[in-house]
């Protein structure tokens, strides 16, 4: 098991933060580590039917362009898994889930970040009674796309996010 010597907070943001580590590694090697943590996130897999999957496009200052993806989301502190897939697919999709299907759990940068990535398989989609707060810093646009369009994009490289690409697998094998 890895040992922590010492541990430095270099940064705290609203969604991760920074950890510089020392630490002795499970081979006696001692190494200083730089580790983003993150509270988790639900990644949601919106399916208005057995052939359909709703995704939805978002700019992407990083990358500085629009791209479609899965909806998804942190989690909220204190907040259940079940509860954040239901929350995020409200405010990003405009709809509420009937059934709720926990598919996978990947991480999808361990070798410097913690974060957990639930992946759900939505169904039973519903409109809902009141509409959801949105975030300030996005603005959406959601679609539904067959699945032989998202294998197509995929060829395409239009879609260009990990979680997405990783998610539409887990709904076509």
């Amino acid at each position: 098991m890895t040992k922590v010597l010492s541990s430095k907070n270099v940064y705290e943001g609203h969604i991760i933060r920074v950890d510089v580590d020392r630490v002795l590694l499970p081979h006696g090697h001692e190494a200083t580590l730089e580790v983003v943590r993150h509270r988790g996130s639900v990644v949601l897999i919106p399916m208005p039917d057995a052939d359909h999957v709703t995704l939805v496009r978002q700019y992407r200052y990083a990358i500085d362009r629009s791209v479609w993806e899965l909806p998804a989301g942190s989690l909220d502190p204190g907040e259940e898994l079940d509860q954040a897939a239901r929350r995020e697919c409200h405010e990003e999709v405009g709809l509420v889930p009937g059934r709720i299907e926990r598919l996978a759990v990947f991480y999808p940068t361990p070798g410097y970040c913690d974060e957990m990535m639930v992946f759900y398989r939505l169904t039973d989609l519903q409109t809902p009674t009141t509409a959801a707060a949105h975030d300030e810093d996005e603005v959406l646009e959601p679609r539904t796309f067959t699945l032989a369009e998202l294998s197509e994009m995929l060829t395409r490289g239009e879609i260009v996010d990990m979680k997405t690409a990783v998610g539409i697998g887990l709904v076509t094998t």
